[in-house]
């Protein structure tokens, strides 16, 4: 595994066009994941005026004169906007005096409109990218092309493997924020991971909503990294955490505000048969949910521990950032019947074709391990492009009509 770039090459090149077209551009995405570096380097060499609300007297000045604060003829650059949400009217009332394009690039690690008071400012003047941490194919160097390729290829697509398990796990444990992938030191990371999600319970979520019960919430955090790829209620976590089902909702979408976690909404297409609706949750982050269990990549190989959950959550996460810039526009999706049929992963574009993937943390498979596949593709015909099951075994091996078993690492080996 090598260093990765400085700043993700395709959401910058996505920033870019965007600044080309529209009057205001935000980035929004976690803490930490590069998106100051990401602005440093799209603004370039422009004439670019830089303000940070995390910086008190930036703040302060935007609250004492919010369009004194963004009166600027060129291109402004305004990190953490969730800080002073009102400042979106007086760049509201800016673009619409001065229509050009590439007049601000802001950055922000909530998201905006769940903001409270955050006014519904820029429709139609505002384009929204959002940057995850480090995808493996960013830290590698290689191409992150598994949806574009899982479409067009289908069933003949063929990948062979050298990653190991021992390296799968490495890969979860240390996740893809930036300064975890710098610190090659297990010990050194933990701490920063620990810290990280400490500093954004005190300091965004406060931004978000009144907490009264922090200590609950740090506990919650941890309770849902036990849960990761699993379907998550608010009702379920009541006994357990001593909160009250609208309380722990609310706590449910503030943590998916600020880009810890993210829940995937059941699917369904009128199969005939009764589905769930309930989300399945996984962290942003795998190292973050791997440090909220305290397991290294030693302890995540021995038997009993939770390595397919994490697997699994890896996997959709890796698959959420390479959305934000394939070429097929898809949606992302779980499934689960009334019969417990389940399929980790409905990728769906919108021809309404469909790739359907199970996760699978051992290095073999079996052909039980496609009943869900096969189930999905027996519904759907000619709109099923593939049935894929990712393992982290080394070949590409075929399982009947549409369905093969796929090395997981294809999910940024291919092109």
């Amino acid at each position: 595994m090598t260093s990765p770039n400085l700043v993700p090459r395709r959401v910058a090149t996505q920033v870019a066009a965007a600044l080309a077209d529209t009057r205001v551009v935000l980035i929004s995405g976690a803490r930490q994941s590069g998106k100051s570096t990401l602005v440093r380097v799209v603004a370039g060499d422009r004439s670019a005026l830089r303000r940070d609300l995390d910086r008190e007297q930036d703040r302060a000045a935007a609250q004492a004169d919010p369009t004194g604060f963004v009166s600027f003829s060129e291109l402004m650059c305004i990190d953490e906007i969730q800080r002073i949400p009102d400042l979106l009217l007086a760049i509201k009332a800016t673009v619409d005096e001065d229509p050009r394009p590439g007049r601000f690039l802001l950055t922000g690690s909530s998201r905006l409109f769940g903001l409270r008071g955050a006014p519904d400012a820029l429709p139609g003047r505002m384009e929204t990218v959002e940057l995850w941490p480090f995808s493996q194919g960013e830290i590698d160097g290689t191409p992150d092309g598994f949806i574009d390729a899982a479409f067009a290829e289908g069933p003949t697509l063929r990948h062979e493997s050298t990653v190991s398990r021992a390296d799968y796990a490495a890969r979860i444990v240390r996740g893809g924020l930036p300064e975890a992938v710098s610190r090659s030191d297990g010990r050194r990371r933990s701490r920063f991971l620990d810290s990280y999600v400490q500093a954004l319970i005190d300091r965004d979520v406060r931004e978000l909503v009144r907490i009264e019960q922090a200590p609950q919430l740090r506990a919650l955090v941890r309770l849902l990294a036990a849960r990761s790829a699993g379907l998550i209620a608010a009702g379920a976590l009541e006994s357990e955490l001593g909160l009250s089902r609208p309380t722990i909702a609310r706590y449910l979408r503030i943590l998916e505000e600020v880009f810890l976690i993210k829940r995937i909404p059941g699917w369904s297409r009128n199969l005939g048969s009764r589905v769930t609706q309930a989300p399945k949750l996984v962290f942003v982050d795998s190292g973050i949910a791997s440090q909220q269990l305290s397991v290294d990549t030693h302890r995540l190989l021995r038997p009993g521990e939770p390595l397919g959950p994490l697997l699994e959550g890896f996997v959709i996460s890796e698959l959420a950032r390479q959305a934000t810039w394939s070429e097929q526009l898809v949606d992302i999706f779980h499934y689960r019947d009334h019969n417990k049929v389940e399929v980790d992963v409905i990728l769906e574009n919108r021809r309404r074709q469909v790739v359907a993937i199970e996760v699978k943390a051992s290095s073999t498979v079996r052909s039980d391990d496609f009943r869900g596949l096969r189930r999905i593709g027996e519904r759907l015909g000619d709109d099923l492009i593939a049935g894929i099951v990712l393992y982290t075994g080394t070949s590409t091996l075929p399982f009947g009509e549409k369905m093969r078993a796929v090395p997981v690492s294809a999910l940024w080996q291919v092109s």
